[in-house]
């Protein structure tokens, strides 16, 4: 009998988890395993950090003067150029992390994060500023592509659901310290309104450093180069609680051995073009890629990047009042995607999904109604009702893809495609970025409030796909999800033996 706590798992392996009721932070091994976990979930903070700071940014007299007060296309620039930089570096990082492994890929993030803050903190000019955020990108590819691999591929069974769902609330850890930064210095009289919110970028990922150093290697990533062994003292030592006998790291060790054996036999090496060659694997890759747009272009991008601009069309014009509105927005927006991320294994990812398109489907239509109106009218009533209706919009955002972004895309492919899975989805979403970023402030610039009709449309075909082309994902172990993928085209059996009485006995682990 499988205890209630039991969740987000297989049958099987829910038969080798040890029957006790101990919490996990009165474990030693998971106290710690965890407490690396969520240092690795604070490099997400890197890239929330950059939007809700130059969202701050623009709301300064201090950083307007100091670049010439930007507008359209060269505003647009000036924020999509992080995703420049990390477009570039993406196709190195699948790389990486498949060839020396998750943990060196993200220590390489530190670099480009250090170049990136020195020169933005440190400008005299514009091209400086502009060459500090092209290489902060670089820290957003080598931090979001490696990241959320090592938390999936190195959490305990029953954690891996929430805590790669919780990767992208790191998200708004950055941007509410980076609204909150900006709020602060609003009222300096020198450039140090904006440089010192451009130096606190390095905050959070020094905190991290030491759980990040205390992190292990994936178990995976050790299999797949031949170090089963070290693969095996990983699971002892994290999952078991160093107990050898546990069946857990037996199932655990075959399991991963198995499909990886069963993949190269499959595919001696992999390329981007076995993504395609499969229709399981197209189904996957189409995942991939229309979770990157959606989760950039649900309407989102607007607020995001052009929030001032955004609550000037409304009539919101004072600094105060509009730094202080986005740090709110960002404390409320991290209560929710936490409250989703903890809700994944529960409500399952179809469900969180399917609420948040709808919920932010709801909320569009009534903020471009309001904004509308006000444009006509100008009664700063109707204006200011716009707000908490971008709160509630920006919750059901939240729950479901803020956490299921990198939760969802990292658990469907297998092993040996992950990286290459992932890398694909943080293109296309820093494309959409890129596209977003650079468009939204010409058309806003343009046609104001008559821009949100598009986001309408594109929410409604955002539902549509979701509701016929996105599977549950929910009780399946990483090694198990080809069954959702790939049905019974997919005779992945392998015999797993593993010593449930203290005796050894063959069980028949079927991958259909």
């Amino acid at each position: 009998m499988v205890l209630d706590h039991i969740k987000g798992v297989g049958h099987d392996l829910a038969g080798v988890l040890p029957k006790d009721d101990i919490p996990w932070y009165k474990k030693p091994h998971l106290l710690r395993l965890n407490f690396s976990i969520l240092c690795l979930v604070a490099f997400s903070s890197a890239n929330g950090y950059d939007g809700s700071m130059m969202n701050g940014l623009q709301a300064l007299p201090q950083w307007q003067e100091f670049m010439n007060h930007p507008t359209g296309a060269w505003l647009g620039f000036i924020n999509a150029v992080q995703s420049l930089g990390a477009l570039v570096l993406l196709p190195v990082v699948a790389w990486c992390n498949n060839a020396i492994g998750r943990k060196k890929t993200i220590a390489i993030g530190y670099f480009w994060l250090c170049l990136g803050v020195g020169l933005q903190t440190g400008a005299t000019n514009h091209v400086a500023f502009v060459l500090g955020r092209l290489f902060l990108g670089g820290a957003t590819a080598f931090y979001s592509a490696s990241a959320p691999l090592l938390i999936t591929e190195t959490a305990y069974p029953t954690h891996r659901g929430i805590l790669t769902a919780l990767y992208n609330t790191g998200w708004y850890v950055g941007s509410s310290i980076a609204a909150w930064a900006t709020y602060g210095t609003r009222n300096y009289d020198n450039s140090w309104a904006w440089r010192v919110p451009s130096i606190l970028q390095l905050l959070i990922p020094v905190l991290a450093l030491p759980g990040f150093l205390l992190a292990p290697e994936s178990p995976r990533w050790l299999c797949a180069m031949d170090r089963s062994t070290e693969a095996r003292a990983f699971l002892v030592r994290y999952h078991a609680g160093n107990d050898e006998t546990l069946p857990l790291v037996q199932f655990e060790l075959e399991e991963i051995d198995g499909t990886l054996r069963l993949e190269r036999e499959l595919s001696v090496e992999t390329s981007y073009m076995d993504m395609i060659r499969t229709k399981g694997n197209r189904h996957r890759t189409f995942i991939s890629v229309t979770m990157g747009i959606f989760s950039q272009w649900s309407g989102n991008g607007i607020v995001s990047y052009y929030l001032a601009p955004v609550l000037t069309t409304i009539g919101v014009t004072s600094v105060t009042n509009q730094t202080l509105i986005s740090g709110l927005l960002q404390i409320w927006n991290l209560i929710l995607a936490v409250v989703g991320a903890i809700s994944v294994d529960r409500l399952g990812r179809r469900s969180l999904f399917l609420v948040s398109c709808l919920g932010m489907l709801t909320c569009y239509v009534v903020i471009t109604g309001l904004a509308a109106s006000f444009a006509k009218t100008h009664v700063s009533s109707i204006g200011v009702a716009v707000i908490p209706f971008l709160y509630i919009y920006f919750g059901f955002y939240d729950i479901a893809f803020t956490p299921l972004l990198f939760g969802y895309v990292c658990e469907i492919w297998p092993y040996t495609l992950r990286a290459r899975g992932v890398a694909v989805t943080q293109v296309v979403t820093q494309l959409a970025v890129f596209f977003n970023i650079f468009v939204n402030p010409i058309a806003l610039e343009a046609i104001a409030w008559k821009y949100y009709l598009v986001y309408v449309v594109i929410l409604v075909l955002i539902t549509l796909t979701i509701y016929f082309l996105y599977p549950e994902t929910n009780g399946h172990s990483l090694e198990e999800m080809v069954a959702v993928f790939d049905g019974k085209a997919a005779d992945t059996s392998f015999s797993v033996n593993i010593d449930k009485t203290g005796a050894e006995e063959e069980q028949q682990v079927e991958k259909v």
